[in-house]
């Protein structure tokens, strides 16, 4: 990206590259590994743990890219970047450690057997729509936002700091959804989730533009901005099992992606037609509302497979 002096090179590599990249570091492939290496007590946590850890890091980032471009322009900064990514390279040995895989314990079966399992299941497919959901506002937020607060008369730095504060508050809202999954019903802790995302939506476009009333909505929905996926990936491991977990993941972050897509478009498309944000706001509470009604039905009961396997182990 650092080299782009055409479209097509940057598409190339803003695009396809990092997105391939993105892909093979999200969270779902580290929860993972995660999930294989601590007790199923302890799963939902340890996701939250991780989960804090990277949202701190996309918090910490912000700012030091900022001074990158000012020290060494972009393509410098980009360098320094990619310097800084082969880092992961050294780290991912560790992730190979541990105490003795919990995949161990569960009966061995094929991906595409899997795969197909998860499919035909009612929950898994619940899932995989209020996850749409969730990608459907992340990234319409975070795209869209700062533009959206401009349209309202506040400043630029006042967008800037909304989504600063977003990334300060999601590390302690990822770390405390993880913790609470491990005694709460994590659907009911979904739940929850879709139903406070659309309150603040819901304040934002109808109370009175302020600086205030922004910075409530970036703290507030800080807390929730990504709480679903240790929450998400790990009622897709209480149902399935950890052997399978990246793959199963994947897809469920596949229609966390598709939403990403559509509210990232549809938030310029709207805005391009219109001039106003009015309709993706109003759509953003609609769909929160429906995740919220989508979950209430998801069971954390395991599989039968996972049930005789644990009945055979008693």
């Amino acid at each position: 990206m650092a080299q782009a002096t055409t479209p097509g090179l940057l598409m190339l590599s803003a695009g396809v590259l990092v997105g391939l990249g993105l892909a093979g570091t999200a969270f779902t492939t580290v929860f993972g590994a995660v999930a294989r290496v601590v007790p199923a007590g302890r799963r939902s946590e340890a996701m939250g743990i991780v989960g804090a850890v990277g949202s701190f890091g996309q918090f910490a980032m912000l700012p030091t890219a900022l001074w990158l471009i000012g020290a060494f322009e972009w393509n410098g900064a980009l360098q320094v970047l990619s310097a800084v990514a082969v880092l992961m390279l050294f780290m991912v040995p560790v992730l190979a450690r541990g105490g003795v895989p919990a995949a161990l314990a569960e009966p061995v079966i094929p991906a595409r057997a899997a795969l197909h399992e998860a499919l035909g299941h009612p929950g898994f497919r619940l899932l995989c729509l209020s996850f749409f959901v969730c990608g459907f506002q992340i990234v319409f937020i975070g795209t869209h936002l700062p533009a959206y607060l401009l349209d309202c008369g506040l400043s630029l730095e006042t967008g800037t700091a909304v989504l600063a504060l977003i990334g300060l508050f999601n590390v302690a809202g990822t770390w405390l959804l993880g913790r609470w999954g491990g005694t709460v019903r994590k659907p009911l802790l979904l739940t929850g989730i879709y139903l406070a995302r659309a309150a603040a939506i819901a304040l934002l476009v109808l109370a009175p533009a302020s600086v205030w009333v922004a910075w409530v909505f970036g703290a507030s929905m800080g807390l929730l901005w990504l709480g679903t996926v240790p929450l998400t990936n790990g009622t897709v491991a209480s149902i399935f099992g950890v052997r399978n977990l990246s793959l199963l993941g994947g897809v469920v972050l596949f229609f966390h992606q598709l939403g990403s897509f559509l509210g990232g478009w549809l938030g310029g498309a709207a805005y391009d037609r219109v001039g106003s944000y009015d309709f993706v706001w109003l759509l953003a509470v609609i769909l929160s509302l429906v995740a919220a009604a989508l979950c209430i039905p998801i069971s954390e009961i395991p599989v039968d497979r996972l049930q005789r396997a644990a009945a055979g182990h008693l």
